[in-house]
């Protein structure tokens, strides 16, 4: 089975690439008539408010910016509150989360929302909050709270706009493929998800056992337009992960750590359709263990291939420099070169949409490392099947490199605590192992009943991999993990409120 997945996400992402991005991109690259009361792309002008006003460019923001495109462009502005609530049942062949283990145990979860956005001529402002517990049958399980908010405060002027965003969770398990339930339910497979992971700092890529966790990225990002075809862009962001339950008679001893980021880009529209950018990135890591710190520097050339309301295509690429610095028993530094790397397809077809994302950046280590060269992706893709069913599938996979191997010393004091069992780790927080990968695949069918009720259905497979050395002198270590995750639930989305 891990084999078959292994090989599954990886001609995945490869036909993606080849398939969709050429021909999605260039094959349908005819300019659209703009449509009366559509925001202006990057460029346009409103001849109503004279050639000085550069509108706020909804439809094909900066590459180097944190927004996307939009693939609903012409939906009118709204203020309005949407509640909401979900229920599920799932039953998990591995609720755990260990390598080798597990038994099927039941985890029923209810989680409550709420969508805030209200819309001023200069303001926006939107808030989402996700909250509920989940119950797991296993024993020394039992309840465990999900949580999760997101805010983001936009203020435009007439060439440009400040964005100021936060994203909050305190979930029991990783943020990048949690099984809450694949994408059959809004509330549930929300869960934990940020579109600012990679770079930024905001995923934690995979969990050994059920550890509860914080994770929470705050941003804030400006835009401005130079001329009608070309723009600046700077950002900056500060994340951190903190575990709960690190108690050593547990066993369970993982790495918090915290990173502070910025980027800043120049943006240039070469066509209708195209733009350019060049971009410098810097992150900065801090570890609670061994007193290890990261610093990267980035420099990324990217292209980017919009058709509005239709197709967002992006790539990027550059080299990347690591200064790594540990303190304690001699000051010892290095340097790294490297790449960094991301890509992004975006496509809305009259009923299906799809989602194909590739990312390459160094990153915390999500408690198991010390920092790590993460490679990242995943693949997405919904469509409805009839009036009432909609169906939808979801595939990922990372793979983590750690940056900086244990010291001698280290490795000793950990294997003289652990008692050669290398699941006891109280005085060697993370793992010890060179790399470990990520995967999962799901699918779900959702049936809407009414306007306000949808039931669904889903199943999901996760796996966790470590490399040999996780195992090294322990013959019956088990260092791959399998997880089996189906789930069957109810969601209430009734219509939203205005609030105009």
């Amino acid at each position: 089975m891990s084999k078959f997945l292994r090989l599954g996400l990886r001609s995945t992402v490869m036909a993606g690439v080849l398939v969709y991005a050429m021909s999605a991109a260039w094959a349908q690259d005819n300019p659209t008539p703009p449509v009366s009361g559509s925001t202006p792309e990057l460029g346009q002008q409103s001849s109503a408010e004279g050639p000085d006003v550069m509108l706020p460019p909804a439809n094909n923001p900066p590459l180097s910016g944190l927004d996307l495109p939009s693939l609903e462009p012409h939906a009118a502005p709204l203020s309005y509150v949407q509640p909401g609530a979900t229920i599920s049942e799932s039953a998990d062949s591995n609720v755990a989360g260990e390598p080798g283990g597990g038994s099927v145990q039941s985890v029923s979860r209810a989680v409550g929302s709420v969508t805030l956005e209200r819309v001023w001529s200069h303001y926006d402002l939107a808030l989402d909050y996700i909250g509920g517990a989940a119950y797991y049958s296993l024993n020394g399980v039992g309840f465990k709270t999900l949580q999760q908010m997101d805010f983001d405060q936009k203020i435009t002027w007439k060439r440009g706009q400040l964005s100021l965003r936060d994203s909050f969770s305190y979930l029991p398990e990783g943020t990048f493929g949690g099984a809450y339930g694949s994408q059959g339910s809004q509330g549930i497979s929300s869960l934990g998800t940020s579109p600012f992971g990679g770079f930024w700092g905001g995923s934690s890529l995979g969990s050994l056992g059920l550890a509860p966790r914080i994770l929470n990225l705050s941003l804030a990002d400006v835009n401005e337009s130079l001329t009608p075809k070309s723009a600046l862009t700077a950002a900056g962001g500060y994340a951190f992960l903190h575990f709960y339950g690190n108690d050593v008679t547990s066993g369970k001893a993982f790495i918090g750590s915290s990173q502070y980021s910025a980027q800043v880009g120049y943006n240039r529209l070469i066509s209708t359709h195209t733009q350019i950018a060049l971009v410098y990135g810097y992150q900065g890591f801090d570890f609670t263990v061994f007193g290890t710190a990261f610093h990267s520097h980035i420099i990324q050339g990217m292209y980017g291939h919009r058709i509005s309301g239709r197709m967002d295509l992006l790539v990027g690429a550059g080299p990347q420099f690591t200064r790594i610095s540990v303190s304690g028993g001699g000051s010892v530094a290095q340097t790294k070169i490297g790449v960094a790397a991301q890509g992004r397809l975006r496509y809305r077809f009259p009923l299906t949409s799809l989602d194909l994302r590739y990312e390459r950046y160094e990153t915390s280590g999500s408690g198991l490392f010390a920092g790590a060269q993460s490679d990242i992706a995943s693949f997405s893709v919904s469509r409805p099947l009839t009036r009432v069913w909609r169906g939808s599938v979801d595939l990922g996979y990372s793979r983590n490199s750690r940056l900086q191997s244990l010291s001698s010393q280290q490795l000793m004091t950990c294997s003289s605590a652990a008692g050669g069992n290398p699941f006891l780790l109280p005085a060697c927080p993370g793992v010890d192992a060179n790399t470990y990968a990520y995967g999962f695949a799901g699918a779900a069918l959702q049936r809407a009943f009414g306007r306000n009720w949808h039931g669904f259905v889903s199943y999901q497979f996760n796996e966790l991999t470590f490399d040999h050395s996780y195992c090294a002198g322990v013959p019956l270590c088990d260092r791959i993990g399998n997880r089996h995750v189906g789930t069957v639930g109810l969601d209430w989305t009734p219509r939203p409120f205005r609030i105009d």
